[in-house]
Formats: structure tokens, C-alpha cells, sequence
């Protein structure tokens, strides 16, 4: 996707709008997640999600592959734009691509981050030269301790990636990760006896969203 002279509106929903914005002599090519325009009662969880990103974005701020924060003055978020497509658009992915993708999650949780939105396939890029990128940090968090909550966040990022593989390349599945696989955290186990049913009312039913919706400052980003 090409520059462009004005900004282009790519999603508008409860907390905002995300726009693309060119670049100019201050800023590089970025989007915009504006909280401003959130529906009433909403503003408060826009504001909260998106310094949650922000504080996810300056702590991998050494962390190739995914975007960079702009700027953040609690109420719009400005981060780099990253070229690519979702990953259930691009052509193809192999082996290589999820070797890539396995060592970029393990560098977000070496700097102490769990991305907590890896199931959706448009927070998940593929380069023009087939590697992968993470966007969509507005779940993520950063636990003081990497103690058994961070494991079992940590874990079940890597089951999401993994889910990913066994659809996309399942030839390449090792032993091990067929395992991981087919054991899930218990905070797994929990959410999807009690939050997921909630989750998907509210995306589905309110905000009309499927998994691979409401993607519009993901993919090509």
C-alpha cells in the first residue's frame, strides 16, 4: 500500500477512529487511533486500551517488527504504519515464516510483554519478503513479575501462533508443539468457560466483528 496526500479513515467503531497519516517533515508514515470520537460511555476503555498500547510499544522499542509509538497524549495514539498483509491474506506461509514469527514472540517475552491478541490472523503480518510482524497491542500487558501469570499468558501466545501453524502449515508441526497444542493453560481453560462467551457477544452481536474484522488498522500496517 502507497503513501497517500491526506489522511485515509481506516475503521470507525464505540472507541474511535484509526486512521492512516501520511508522512511530513514531523512524523513518519503512521496511524492514528483517535479516542476523541468514542461513543458515550466508551471513552474511558478507549483511553485505557490505547495507553495500553502505548506502554506495550515503548517497552519493544528495541523489538523489531513491530511498530514504533509516535506519540501518545492520552487520547490519540500515533504509531508507525508497517507494510505487509494479514496473514489470512498473503499468498502462502512456510516453515521459515513461523520459525521468524516463534523468535519475535520470544523477543516480546523477553522484554517482559504478552501480546494477548494472537488468536486474530490480522494482528499477525506478512512482509513483502515473507517475514512476520505483530500489531495490535491494545491487549497486551506487562506484568510486574514473570511469575505464573506471565507463563501462562506467555503460553497461551505461543498455542495462538502455534493454531496459526496448524492451519497454515501443518507439515511443519514438531511433536512438541502438536503437545502444546493439545494442552491448554488453566487460564485458558477459564476463559473460555466464562469470558470468551461474554467476548464474543460483545464483539460479535454489538460491535458486529468476526475474528478476522474489524481489521482495518491491522493488515498492510
Amino acid at each position: 500500500m502507497t503513501g497517500s496526500s491526506a489522511p485515509a479513515l481506516l475503521k470507525r467503531d464505540l472507541f474511535g477512529t484509526v486512521r492512516r497519516l501520511p508522512a511530513d517533515a514531523d512524523s513518519p508514515d503512521c496511524v492514528e487511533r483517535d479516542t476523541t470520537g468514542a461513543a458515550r460511555g466508551a471513552g474511558w476503555l478507549a483511553r485505557r486500551l490505547a495507553a495500553r498500547e502505548a506502554r506495550a510499544l515503548d517497552a519493544l522499542v528495541h523489538v523489531a517488527q513491530v511498530p514504533r509509538l509516535v506519540g501518545w497524549d492520552g487520547r490519540r495514539l500515533r504509531r508507525t504504519w508497517l507494510p505487509g498483509v494479514p496473514l489470512h491474506r498473503a499468498a502462502g506461509v512456510d516453515r521459515a515464516y513461523f520459525r521468524a514469527a516463534l523468535r519475535l514472540l520470544r523477543r516480546l517475552h523477553a522484554a517482559g510483554i504478552v501480546h494477548n491478541d494472537l488468536a486474530k490472523e490480522p494482528n499477525w503480518l506478512v512482509s513483502a519478503d515473507g517475514w512476520p510482524a505483530l500489531v495490535d497491542f491494545q491487549l497486551a500487558i506487562r506484568p510486574r513479575r514473570r511469575g505464573r501469570l506471565f507463563r501462562m499468558l506467555a503460553y497461551d501466545d505461543l498455542r495462538h501462533l502455534l493454531k496459526h501453524k496448524r492451519t497454515y502449515c501443518p507439515a511443519g508441526l514438531t511433536a512438541r508443539e502438536r503437545a502444546i497444542l493439545a494442552r491448554r493453560s488453566p487460564l485458558a481453560g477459564l476463559w473460555a468457560r466464562t469470558g470468551k462467551p461474554a467476548y464474543r457477544f460483545v464483539t460479535r452481536r454489538l460491535l458486529r466483528w468476526a475474528d478476522r474484522e474489524g481489521a482495518g488498522d491491522r493488515g498492510g500496517r
